[in-house]
């Protein structure tokens, strides 16, 4: 690309941020009364649904209005960014006065009333139903106080790490909504351990610099944990595994979620960089090739759910059933615990892979979109620029609502590429990866357009 290109681009990026996403948000998501923010909007942005907080979201809001206001590209004025430290605040003191479990109970409640009072997830007897909750606190944490220079958010997010990890080493954690037996393994915990242990590193350069070490050793056993243990010999990551890091078989442990290993690569290669490791850099460029290869929609386009880590569908298209033949039908498979690697059997995540698997989210597009081109930045290989460009088609004509009232995208569309009304994750909308990426898509032009070899 020349630097016309990359400056064309920059504009429509830019365009999207400021005028369809932040104009969507600023003026909607702030709760004057109680403090954090309401996002239960329906999939289309129209109509709030519910004042419920998910600490999720939460932390995912505090650590994105840090981060306008602490990037480098410089898109947004003094006043704006003091703006965006202002409402970084608003969550980050609502989530310290209301997230944890106890005064001493050093863990996250999942869901919360609209004044920050716990609430049970129906059919759910914990309140701590979520580590990831938990690690979305600590990034809204590291993100504030590496903006705003502030100590006590920085120490409540280092001591919410701490117990993280503790909970990790003794398998005393839940992950809704994605469930998963204690005999297996899931990716995304490394994954958002990787990332949340580099953000909170970014904090500590300047508030705890003693820890450093310590976080980059951290960060080096998330890695290596992802590219040899979840990382298969064709580079094609499985989303879970057994506990003794042995492969699956069925379903369960032969699926794979490119959405996630695309936006893993991009925390992979900050973490090469903060490592020194620059000879990882081809090997995530070829993960990330083969999650496009295996996830890409052949029929009508976009990047699937959730597929086979061979490509396609992770089961039979007509029937929607695995490949294999399971025991206790007709009926509903009833969810089983093996501890044997090579048996198969039936988890709650299975049976999402095989209900969603053709949806096509928008923040598998957003992720994808500044994968791609980190990867053409970082490699010169022209494939992920055609890539860019085929994901950048796709997205642009599917996910923004045309509704000038509205602008920001429909999260969830069905696999010929129309919207539904589905749950995904939470329910909740959510700005956290269209705008990360963006912010992170615009830094990136910054760094193009003054590259002297363009």
């Amino acid at each position: 690309m020349n630097r016309n290109e990359l400056l064309r681009l920059k504009g429509f990026y830019e365009n999207e941020l400021t005028n369809h996403i932040l104009a969507f948000w600023l003026p909607r998501c702030l709760d004057k009364e109680h403090g954090g923010y309401v996002n239960c909007f329906d999939n289309t942005g129209e109509r709030l649904l519910s004042y419920d907080k998910y600490t999720w979201s939460q932390g995912r809001f505090v650590w994105l209005f840090s981060r306008l206001a602490n990037t480098k590209t410089r898109i947004f004025s003094q006043s704006q960014r003091n703006e965006f430290i202002r409402l970084a605040k608003v969550g980050r003191d609502f989530l310290i006065k209301h997230s944890l479990m106890g005064p001493k109970d050093v863990r996250c409640v999942y869901l919360m009333e609209r004044d920050g009072t716990p609430k049970h997830v129906e059919g759910w007897e914990p309140l701590d139903m979520s580590i990831y909750a938990d690690c979305f606190v600590v990034l809204a944490m590291a993100g504030y106080a590496a903006a705003a220079g502030d100590p006590e958010a920085y120490g409540f997010g280092k001591q919410l790490y701490e117990s993280i990890l503790d909970r990790i080493g003794t398998g005393t954690f839940n992950t809704l909504p994605y469930p998963l037996s204690s005999c297996y393994r899931a990716h995304g915990i490394p994954m958002i351990l990787s990332n949340v242990t580099r953000e909170l590193y970014t904090a500590a350069e300047h508030l705890d610099p003693g820890y450093r070490d310590t976080l980059r050793e951290h960060l080096r056993v998330f890695v290596d944990d992802i590219l040899y243990h979840f990382t298969d010999e064709k580079d094609v990551i499985h989303e879970v595994i057994a506990a003794d890091n042995s492969q699956v078989k069925g379903v369960l442990g032969q699926h794979a979620n490119p959405g996630h290993t695309i936006e893993d690569m991009w925390f992979m290669m900050d973490a090469a960089d903060l490592l020194g490791r620059e000879e990882m850099v081809e090997r995530i460029a070829h993960i990330t090739e083969q999650a496009l290869n295996i996830g890409w929609d052949k029929e009508f386009g976009g990047i699937l759910h959730y597929s086979s880590v061979e490509g396609g569908p992770p089961g039979d298209m007509h029937t929607g059933m695995p490949r294999e033949t399971y025991t206790d039908m007709p009926g509903k498979m009833k969810p089983q615990t093996f501890a044997r690697s090579d048996t198969v059997i039936t988890e709650p995540v299975e049976r999402q892979v095989l209900e969603g698997w053709g949806d096509k989210l928008w923040w598998v597009h957003a992720e994808a979109l500044y994968t791609t081109l980190l990867c053409y930045h970082r490699t010169g290989k022209t494939q992920f620029l055609e890539w860019h460009e085929k994901v950048f088609s796709y997205t642009f004509r599917t996910f923004p609502n045309q509704d000038p009232e509205v602008r920001e995208w429909k999260q969830i569309c069905k696999r010929e590429g129309s919207p539904q009304d589905k749950v995904v994750a939470l329910p909740v909308k959510d700005p956290f990866h269209i705008a990360r990426d963006l912010i992170l898509i615009l830094e990136l032009l910054d760094t193009m357009v003054m590259d002297p070899g363009i």
